[in-house]
């Protein structure tokens, strides 16, 4: 098998929101009759209040983070033309669903047309990661084995306690509100490529899909580019975040194919016992238990976290030169994740513009810092729960 380039790609999704109101707005449309220039990376979603961006092809974590910046620079630019903010964050905390309007684009009134109430409700957004794997064989082996591991990725991104005005009591409500679509979650185990290729295959010749873009399991093939595409994770709110979990997911897939190139492996788990593991991530974040099915026994999340980083990949980070992008993740475990920090503000306030308004500093952190001063002071201003 030939090595994989281990290149990173990454696309965020944003919320589009009106500053006065708090609440998401219409806005696509307008950004498409924009700047052209920007369009290939700068690109509509379902929502008219969505916004996704997608990176060129990166070599490494650093260079993710200049694309971050750059990419959240140039929407947030965008946007402000009409006096609008963007925000990063699993769901919005309060914006209805059943009020937003779909984009007029033939693909999207497609899904609308498909899958009826469920894409209406899709008022979700996403990090997608790809990592550059050019052999499809280790391609599937290392999606097999990486499987194991997406609960603990998930756990460090969750963004979305809140739905539709409510605290859910969850960590990643974007999770269940995804897990409604077909074709979800953590993928099967599949022997080869050409398992599949069969079951892609089958799915088309049977009209359930058109093509493989139409499979959204937590991690797959991607349909175009040579990359295993992780999907798991809520949409991160920090940039210096969504480098970690890209920098992560890379050593991951890093170390699988250090270990099946001296012929070792991971053991495989099903289907069933990992969803328990993301059950709790989605449930719990970083706050509950996940399971070692190694041992077969339950541990906080954060122990299995800082084991994953400091034994399953610490080995490989010097030669990608990824440690301090993946030590990141010890802050995050540390201060907990956007979700943690939402409800903070949430419980000191009492107030959904104010946990709003503190996802607009943190997504302009780092990128536009006028725009991050503004709304911390904004958040910071906020009347204390009587």
């Amino acid at each position: 098998m030939k090595a994989p380039s281990l290149t990173l790609g990454i696309e965020e999704e944003y919320q589009i929101i009106d500053p006065a109101t708090h609440e998401l707005r219409s806005y696509i449309t307008e950004i498409l009759q924009g700047d052209h220039m920007v369009l290939g990376e700068v690109k509509p979603e379902l929502h008219q209040s969505m916004v996704e961006i997608g990176s060129k092809v990166c070599h490494n974590p650093a260079e993710v983070r200049s694309e971050l910046v750059r990419l959240r620079g140039i929407v947030m630019d965008l946007a402000a033309k009409d006096g609008l903010v963007i925000a990063a964050a699993g769901t919005h905390p309060f914006s209805c669903w059943t009020k937003q309007e779909i984009t007029p684009l033939e693909r999207y009134v497609g899904v609308k047309q498909d899958l009826q109430d469920l894409a209406q409700q899709l008022l979700i957004f996403g990090t997608h990661i790809h990592v550059g794997i050019e052999d499809r064989e280790f391609l599937i082996h290392a999606m097999n084995v990486s499987r194991y591991l997406l609960p603990h990725v998930l756990a460090l991104s969750t963004s979305s306690p809140f739905w539709q005005g409510r605290r859910t009591g969850l960590k990643s409500y974007r999770s269940i509100v995804f897990r409604n679509f077909p074709r979800t979650g953590i993928p099967p185990i599949l022997r080869t490529f050409g398992e599949y290729e069969d079951l892609l295959e089958t799915l088309v010749d049977t009209n359930s899909i058109p093509n493989a873009s139409k499979i959204w399991w937590d991690a797959r093939p991607h349909h175009l580019f040579p990359t295993l595409e992780f999907r798991v994770c809520d949409v991160c709110t920090r940039v210096e975040e969504a480098v970690s979990i890209a920098a992560i997911l890379q050593a991951i897939i890093a170390k699988i194919w250090k270990l099946r190139r001296d012929n070792l492996t991971f053991r495989l788990y099903t289907s069933p016992l990992i969803d328990e593991n993301k059950w709790r991530a989605v449930r719990f974040g970083l706050d509950g238990n996940l399971i070692d099915f190694g041992k077969g026994t339950e541990a906080p999340a954060r122990a299995l976290i800082e084991e994953l980083l400091q034994w399953f990949v610490d080995d490989v980070l010097d030669e990608l030169g990824s440690r301090k992008e993946v030590e990141g993740a010890f802050r995050i475990l540390r201060e907990g994740t956007s979700a943690d920090r939402q409800l903070a503000v949430y419980d000191r306030t009492g107030n959904l513009g104010a946990v709003v308004d503190h996802l607009v500093a943190e997504t302009a952190d780092g990128v536009r810092p006028e725009i991050a001063q503004r709304f911390a002071e904004r958040v910071a201003a906020a009347p204390a729960r009587g």
